[in-house]
């Protein structure tokens, strides 16, 4: 048989009274949990879901969204999971695109979901608490699907243009948590712990579905609060965990009696999502001892490319090496294949790489060459196959003809003692073309001016490097992940003298 569902169907049967899930307030064993979706699937087919519908879920990182997820998966049906922030307008658009048949979403983040779906006529669930379902006949074995069928859709945030469906196939995902199940040196035995949303690539592909492929247990903090992450690593004694650069940050800022003993249990801690400056490695394993490994990958690579293994050298400022079964290129503008340590675009191929766009072939063509995901981020692979990532081509500042890359700019500003974020962007100017400029989130109380920074800078960046302009906030734009949000940070801030 082939489905998502397989392995955790597996790991029910021959191990129901293994934790599953641990929230705050439960632990859920795999036989509880497998019931539990098996009923919900069969609730799901019930009102007339079968293989291959598209089924909205809008749900936070709850039990209940692994139930339903699972449920749905289950039944061959294609889940489609949106953030739970999402607006009337955004969850219609999926809606309509996706050609969906159902809508889900957790009580209380239910409205917009609901009205887009009312104004469809589209049946629409509550996932209440316990996400109890009483069908007639609920599911008794996984339905059989085929390698390359699709199971979810992920949609694209959309900054070019309309959102696109990302299709992962059952292959792109069983294939992935087989590979990070070696990679984190996974077993039954182990505790995995996350605050990412499910409804990303990276909570949903590497950690849920890597966790339960591998028969672990799978703990969730929400929302993501980085004292309750650390005391859930202490009180779980978590062995693996997972999470974005800027949840690293801010568990390092944390305040509060936290060393190295808290986490006594911790093997790995992986990151990805955005680049981890080197500044926030070496910090973290001075106050709690445990080394952050880095990987990369986007949604249309199931969020897996490369990985740093424990077992190879860990190389600051790298993402890893090629993922097995992966293989990486950079190339230039014209599409050729580049010498090592040469900057040019990233393309990757692999086990992990998305089927398509949802009914966009041209997308689909545009951006998988020949099979190549194009990944719009520029990047370098030394000679021992180490892969640097520099920047996202579109983030790329061109100042007085100079390439800037913003990535390490902000490298080097995270390395002064009062700066807890950073953001660095192009603006628009009239001499140089692009004007480089840096959003900054200080120490609380602390105040910053922008030539202390300037001559700070100087020390350490060539000057075209050096920001020209910075501004001050209390805190940066977020997307769910946790990423930094650049495209949201208003230029208007910039416009102040004090900038200057």
């Amino acid at each position: 048989m082939t489905n998502v569902a397989d392995r955790f169907w597996q790991h029910a049967t021959e191990r129901p009274e293994a934790t599953a899930l641990v929230t705050a307030h439960a632990h859920i064993s795999y036989g509880e949990l497998a019931r539990r979706s098996a009923a919900y699937g069969g609730q799901l087919r019930e009102a007339g879901i079968t293989t291959g519908d598209r089924v909205l879920l809008v749900a936070p990182t709850v039990a209940e969204f692994v139930v339903a997820y699972l449920g749905a998966q289950l039944i061959g049906a294609i889940a489609i999971t949106m953030n739970t922030m999402a607006t009337v307008p955004e969850i219609g658009y999926v809606l309509d695109d996706s050609g969906a048949r159902m809508a889900i979403a957790w009580h209380s983040a239910r409205d917009a979901a609901q009205q887009a779906a009312t104004e469809r006529n589209l049946p629409f669930l509550v996932l209440e608490p316990g996400a109890h379902a009483e069908p007639n006949s609920p599911v008794t074995e996984p339905v059989h699907r085929s390698a390359d069928d699709t199971a979810v859709l992920l949609y694209t945030s959309g900054t070019t243009g309309k959102p696109k469906g990302v299709e992962l196939t059952v292959a792109n995902l069983t294939e992935t948590a087989r590979i990070f199940t070696d990679q984190l040196q996974l077993g039954p035995e182990d505790r995995f712990g996350t605050g990412l949303p499910l409804f990303h690539v990276f909570g949903q592909a590497v950690c849920l579905v890597t966790t339960l492929h591998a028969g672990a247990s799978f703990a969730m903090v929400t929302p993501f609060e980085p004292r309750a992450m650390i005391e859930m690593i202490r009180d779980q004694r978590l062995t693996h965990v997972s999470g974005v650069p800027t949840m690293w940050n801010a568990m390092l800022h944390a305040t509060g009696d936290y060393s190295a003993a808290d986490f006594a249990s911790l093997r790995l801690a992986a990151s990805g999502g955005a680049s981890l400056p080197g500044e926030v490695i070496r910090a973290f394993s001075d106050r709690f001892g445990a080394t952050i490994l880095e990987g990369y990958g986007l949604t249309e690579s199931t969020g897996a490319a490369t990985y740093n293994p424990a077992d190879r050298e860990q190389r600051v400022g790298s993402v890893g090496a090629a993922l097995p079964g992966t293989s990486i290129e950079v190339r230039d503008p014209d599409g050729k294949v580049v010498p090592a340590d040469t900057v040019g675009e990233i393309f990757v191929h692999g086990p992990s790489i998305m089927k398509g766009y949802w009914n966009r072939p041209d997308a689909t063509a545009a951006e998988l060459p020949d099979g190549w995901l194009k990944t719009g981020d520029l990047g370098r692979v030394d000679a021992e196959g180490y892969v640097y990532i520099v920047d996202r081509a579109k983030d790329l500042i061109i100042r007085g003809g100079y390439n800037v890359y913003p990535r390490e700019v902000e490298e080097v500003l995270y390395q002064h003692p009062d700066i807890v974020e950073v953001a660095v962007i192009g603006i628009a100017d009239d001499r140089y073309g692009e004007e480089v400029c840096a959003v900054v989130a200080a120490t609380p109380g602390v105040e910053l001016e922008p030539e202390q920074l300037r001559s700070w800078a100087k020390e350490r960046l060539s000057a075209y490097k050096v920001p020209h302009r910075f501004a001050f906030t209390d805190q940066l734009p977020k997307g769910a992940t946790g990423k930094i949000l650049k495209r949201a940070i208003d230029a208007n801030l910039f416009t102040n003298k004090a900038s200057c």
